[in-house]
């Protein structure tokens, strides 16, 4: 939780509450990011926190996948598809 931390405490007194705070920052520190230097963020995270990333990711992806493919009640009209890569 520590990189967290740290975004949170460099931003903090930009922030609204609003979702499309959220999104800036990570797209902001997302962009120009290589893949060395994420990994290195990865390499810093305790095993939970990895645990948690690949989770909401893979649940997200679901998500997307499902309403995609018409699965069940969610319908591609009512979910969110942002890719940020």
């Amino acid at each position: 939780m520590k990189l967290v931390n740290d975004i949170y405490n460099m931003y903090r007194d930009k922030l609204t509450g609003d979702e499309e705070d959220v999104t800036a920052i990570v797209m902001g520190l997302l962009h120009g990011q290589s893949k060395e230097e994420l990994m290195q963020w990865v390499q810093e995270m305790q095993d939970t926190e990895i645990y948690q990333m690949l989770g909401l990711y893979l649940m997200e992806m679901l998500r997307v996948k499902m309403a995609e493919e018409g699965v069940g009640s969610v319908r591609p009209e009512n979910t969110r598809q942002h890719r940020y890569h």
